[in-house]
């Protein structure tokens, strides 16, 4: 029937083993035992919760440019991956950003507590600029017109009409190569920066050039440090010094680090979920989840007998492994997910429908019970494979429609489906099978009717 099942059931056993170890722990770490202090594994497993489960906030941003811009995907795809790592920065965990159309950008927080600097870093375009003022000492906090404007061919007016003054920006925060937070003479938070070669010849040049002069450091056109140049600076490193708290510093060191975004982008909805309402819906969730899959399992244990069984069991093996898999890859749970992994576990049972049904029919039609099994595997096969292949290539197409068109419900109903139905073609074919040769050889039916229900 099955060749090499003590092999198949000592595989299973050690998959089912490690699922249930990653399942109960929220960390799992493994010692190398040949090497003293190494460590083979050691991975947070923690479940990671969507912004439906445990609450947090949902950004809608959008290109805050007139509706003729023209605004390029690789434009859209910069500002993604900045506006991500700056709240990656801010320690803001699991979040999920995404592009949505041609000039939209969805972004979602689960957990987030300090809504406003999510906010505030996000949608500021972080553009720096060393501005030369020469004589003159702008106060820190006030507006600067300088010259660097991209994508602007007017000049600046004044409220009065006239135009204003424009200093000249000797160079922008793109010849920053890094940034960190230190603390200046007076013992109080500053930006400490080191330019690029290029930047570095620019900056060495100027302060050479105007010594006793001022030099604006000016972030979105609003001035944040005036310091005077007393010394050439030709090392390539600087520091930014103004009225900074600790984390009004770590703040403007996460744009700076980042870059500035490519376009201007505007907060246009904002949604905040409570950590109630997200609790909520998980416990019903799993009630109904749970409701459904009992009467599931007791339809297959009365209908199917032992082969149903055996299915029950093989169910609970996809459950254990499924999770496992969600967790140790960090993939988020969210709402439409777990609908997703409910519908993949149907799945899972309606491919051993198929084969038990099979093998009623051949029990029906004289053939031996090792026959039978044999035939109702090898005939169920085509329309297993045939139903399973069709779901994951509309999972597939669900997938790329959510991910385009930001549709965050779509995609995690897709992704869990998918990866849903691959758990559930090996653990009906491999595991029920393997299990149903191992019950059969260890009670060898004779009152078929009464094992199989036929």
């Amino acid at each position: 029937m099955i060749r090499n099942l003590t092999n198949r059931i000592i595989f299973i056993t050690i998959v089912f083993a490690l699922a249930l170890w990653v399942d109960m722990s929220d960390r799992i770490k493994l010692d190398n035992p040949f090497q003293d202090g190494s460590v083979l594994i050691e991975r947070d497993v923690k479940p990671r919760l969507g912004l439906d489960l445990q609450g947090g906030l949902q950004v809608l941003l959008e290109a805050d440019l007139p509706a003729d811009s023209e605004i390029t995907r690789e434009a859209m795809n910069t500002a993604r991956d900045i506006v991500e790592n700056r709240t990656n920065a801010l320690g803001v965990s699991d979040n999920l950003i995404q592009i949505a159309g041609e000039r939209r950008i969805v972004g979602e927080f689960p957990g987030a507590e300090d809504t406003d600097a999510i906010l505030d870093i996000i949608q500021q375009t972080g553009l720096l600029e060393f501005v030369d003022t020469g004589d003159f000492s702008p106060v820190e906090g006030s507006l600067l017109e300088t010259d660097f404007a991209p994508g602007s061919t007017t000049t600046p007016l004044s409220a009065d009409g006239t135009a204003p003054t424009v200093y000249h920006t000797i160079m922008t925060g793109e010849v920053v190569r890094s940034v960190n937070v230190g603390v200046d003479q007076t013992n109080q938070p500053s930006i400490d920066f080191t330019l690029t070669p290029e930047g570095a010849t620019i900056f060495a040049d100027h302060t050479s050039a105007n010594t006793g002069r001022f030099l604006a450091i000016v972030l979105d056109k609003v001035v944040i440090s005036a310091p005077i140049i007393n010394d050439p600076i030709t090392g390539g490193q600087g520091s930014i010094s103004g009225n900074f708290t600790t984390e009004s510093a770590n703040a403007l060191a996460v744009q700076l680090r980042y870059g500035s975004l490519p376009i201007p982008m505007k907060v246009v909805e904002t949604r905040i979920i409570g950590p109630t309402l997200g609790e909520d819906s998980l416990q019903k969730s799993l009630v109904a989840g749970m409701v459904g899959i009992v009467i599931v399992m007791l339809f297959m244990g009365i209908y199917y007998r032992m082969p149903g069984i055996v299915a029950d069991i093989s169910v609970l093996f996809y459950a254990a492994i499924a999770f496992a898999i969600f967790k140790y890859f960090h993939f988020t749970l969210t709402l439409p997910g777990i609908a997703g992994f409910l519908l993949s576990t149907g799945a899972a049972l309606d491919a051993n429908i198929l084969i038990f049904e099979r093998l009623k029919e051949e029990l029906r039609n004289g053939r031996s019970l090792l026959h039978a099994v044999e035939q109702g595997w090898a005939r169920a096969w085509p329309s297993i494979w045939e139903s399973n292949v069709t779901t994951i290539i509309t999972s597939l197409i669900l997938y790329w429609f959510g991910s385009t068109f930001g549709a965050t419900i779509v995609k995690g109903f897709s992704l869990t489906l998918a990866l849903g139905v691959g758990i559930s073609l090996f653990t009906a074919i491999y595991i029920t099978r393997t299990l149903l040769a191992l019950f059969l050889k260890a009670f060898k039916p004779t009152n078929l009717p009464r094992w199989f229900g036929i």
